[in-house]
């Protein structure tokens, strides 16, 4: 997978201007219509069981995110995960804290026994925690953990056959055959919330577009990353609150160029 190739789904994105509903969390619903909003993509937030299974059919990509975890919220995230099965929308699932208690846990393993994932997107202990594998966590923080990040990612595709990316210091994009690492990012990512919710969501942007899941995976991770590097440079010494407008405005700015230039890609045979 050239990097050129893996550039090229940017522009592609921003051609199109995919749907993307988003079952999301309500810490985060506002940066990600903004994040969506900002490199293309039309984002959606619908919650509602009654019109869920509608929505997610003429969607191009489904967004699961059970970061605020309610009933009612898992039912619909169901039943539209469901309907998106049945039209050939890609689902995508980001087990927010998965690990961090019993019912969480429950809920993070429920979610893929009952729908089919496009992608499984998390930190290395949602991921473990998800395929039932012991790993730290500190509420929705991974800890640091002793396990091979690589051999959990491909565990979790093989096991629930789907795309598993795993985002961390390094990035890991496997579906069990096909392994990428990848070295973009910031570390003040984690200063602002809702970086890795965000991420979720541009990866569905990506999926809509992209029919290959590792490719739109591992485009979508290396913009991100390269629009956080960018942004970080631009407001270094500024902080956070000046780190998160300037990363929007990258995740408008950020060209398939760019990604050719800064995009760092490793695949692992």
């Amino acid at each position: 997978m050239k990097i050129e190739e893996i550039a090229q789904v940017i522009e592609t994105v921003r051609e199109r201007n995919p749907l993307v509903h988003n079952i999301t969390n309500v810490v985060v619903t506002n940066f990600t219509a903004n994040g969506l909003l900002a490199l293309g993509a039309s984002p959606v937030m619908a919650y509602a069981k009654e019109e869920v299974a509608e929505m997610a059919s003429i969607a191009g990509a489904l967004v699961l995110n059970m970061g605020t975890l309610r009933p009612e919220e898992v039912e619909a995230m169901l039943i539209a995960g469901k309907s998106a099965n049945a039209h050939n929308v890609p689902v995508l699932f980001d087990p927010v804290g998965a690990g961090a208690t019993s019912y969480r846990t429950e809920v993070a393993r429920y979610i893929p026994s009952e729908v089919k994932l496009a992608i499984i997107r998390g930190n290395a202990a949602e991921i473990a925690n998800v395929i039932d594998e012991k790993w730290e966590i500190k509420g929705v923080d991974a800890g640091e953990g002793n396990g091979d990040v690589v051999s959990i990612a491909k565990q979790a595709a093989e096991q629930l056959d789907t795309v598993a990316v795993i985002t961390g210091k390094e990035d890991v994009i496997t579906d069990g055959e096909r392994t990428f690492i990848l070295r973009n990012g910031h570390p003040i990512l984690t200063k602002v919330t809702g970086t890795g919710c965000l991420l979720t969501s541009v990866i569905g942007a990506f999926t809509a577009v992209e029919g290959d899941y590792v490719k739109a995976a591992v485009a979508a991770v290396t913009f991100y990353g390269v629009a956080a590097e960018i942004a970080a440079n631009k407001t270094a010494e500024q902080g956070p609150g000046s780190f998160q407008i300037e990363f929007l405005n990258q995740l408008a700015n950020v060209t398939a160029k760019d990604i050719e230039r800064y995009g760092n890609v490793e695949e692992v045979r």
